[in-house]
């Protein structure tokens, strides 16, 4: 039996291959540190994962769920927004439950275009955005993130060919590769971009807990109009370590949130209840956990920033997410030098290109293991003796 037509066309999967790399050198009897994964090091908080046991224990919570979710964990949602962002969201309108943002993110293509549409994708970018526009029949272009522009999106530069025929357009703050955070006024911006254009505006906020130097990530929806245009994306992977639990939600104009439903309706029967349950607690419990696990991520920035500075790494001090979007030193491409610091040192990295043409020239590092092996990791990098020339040049 052969795959059908659209299989065939989803691109590879960008980690696969790095996944295969690492574990080949593991099984060698090699300690590598693994600094190119996605995936949360600590556990989910003691006191979510004793509400989920209670959830489960109730007979209640085996039956199947309500098709678009559990009120509960829609009026905790609407809470949230309140608490954290003064947005307010309707929670019988405005919230979709999802199975993990990533869930969303494919799909969203397939409600609100057809076959033939065309939508913006950011560069570099989350790989699996570009799995929706082949399940939907649709084209992409890509907007460019470049460093002199913060990693955001510059729309005058985009062509006038390109505005026109968009309608769709994913934004993804603090972002992932680059750690970059957007402000109000880049929001604002982008609200009368997408209503002069017709384009409707996904916010993944996946990382929207996850802000450095006290100042805390901005909502999409906070912007004036957003509602009008978009919808924001949000997971308690990052915010609560609970990324094993595929528990996320969608928030915003309604017209998009009640296409999320009606799709959903005929591919799932929502979350099991008991996750749901302590997903609601998660949102409506006390908070302190997440900004103990900001403060761990912000101090392994700060040891790694450190860290590769003093060996002569020029690096920019991510802003949000848990990653970090280093320069690749001259001489190398990015997947070369991915490469090569697996093979040399024992340091696994997520190589810039594979999230995009612009992706070219970086590698992306995760701040999800423990500061002593951040340190090793530099330290490991050092002895290769590829920056010495660049303290030469400081040492001038």
């Amino acid at each position: 039996m052969e795959l059908s037509y659209k299989l065939q066309k989803l691109p590879t999967q960008f980690f696969a291959s790095l996944v295969q790399k690492v574990n080949k050198a593991i099984a060698e009897g090699r300690d590598v540190i693994n600094l190119g994964q996605g995936n949360p090091d600590r556990p989910t908080p003691t006191h979510i994962v004793k509400a989920l046991q209670e959830a489960a224990a109730d007979p209640d919570t085996h039956k199947y769920s309500l098709f678009r979710g559990m009120l509960e964990l829609k009026q905790a949602v609407s809470n949230f927004y309140k608490r954290e962002y003064n947005v307010d969201i309707d929670p019988n309108e405005e919230v979709a439950i999802l199975g993990g943002a990533k869930v969303g993110l494919v799909e969203l293509p397939l409600c609100v275009l057809n076959p033939g549409d065309y939508m913006l994708l950011p560069d570099p970018g989350y790989p699996d955005y570009l799995s929706g526009p082949v399940l939907a029949d649709v084209h992409f272009d890509t907007m460019p993130l470049l460093e002199e522009n913060d990693f955001l999106p510059d729309y005058n530069t985009l062509p006038d060919e390109v505005k026109k025929r968009a309608k769709l357009m994913y934004l993804n703050y603090p972002n992932n590769p680059t750690g970059a955070t957007a402000t109000i006024e880049f929001f604002n911006k982008t609200v009368q971009f997408a209503k002069e254009h017709d384009i409707t505006v996904v916010h993944d906020f996946a990382y929207g807990a996850l802000g450095f130097d006290g100042e805390k990530p901005v909502s999409f929806l906070q912007a004036e109009g957003a509602k009008e245009v978009g919808v924001e994306f949000y997971t308690l992977s990052k915010t609560y370590n609970m990324a094993g639990w595929r528990v996320a939600f969608a928030v915003g104009n309604r017209d998009i949130i009640e296409a999320i439903n009606l799709l959903q309706d005929h591919l799932f029967c929502s979350l099991f209840p008991a996750v749901q349950q302590a997903a609601a607690y998660a949102l409506n419990s006390d908070q302190s956990c997440v900004e103990e696990l900001r403060s761990i991520y912000e101090s392994r920035r700060n040891v790694l920033v450190e860290e590769a500075c003093r060996i002569g790494w020029n690096v920019r001090a991510p802003k949000g997410s848990f990653f970090a979007w280093l320069p690749v030193p001259e001489g190398f491409t990015s997947q070369e030098f991915s490469d090569y610091l697996l093979d040399k040192a024992d340091v696994a990295v997520a190589s810039g290109n594979g999230f995009g043409e612009h992706g070219e020239g970086y590698i992306r590092v995760g701040l999800l293991v423990e500061e002593e092996r951040l340190r090793e990791a530099i330290r490991r990098i050092e002895a290769l003796g590829i920056f010495q020339k660049e303290i030469a040049k400081v040492q001038k």
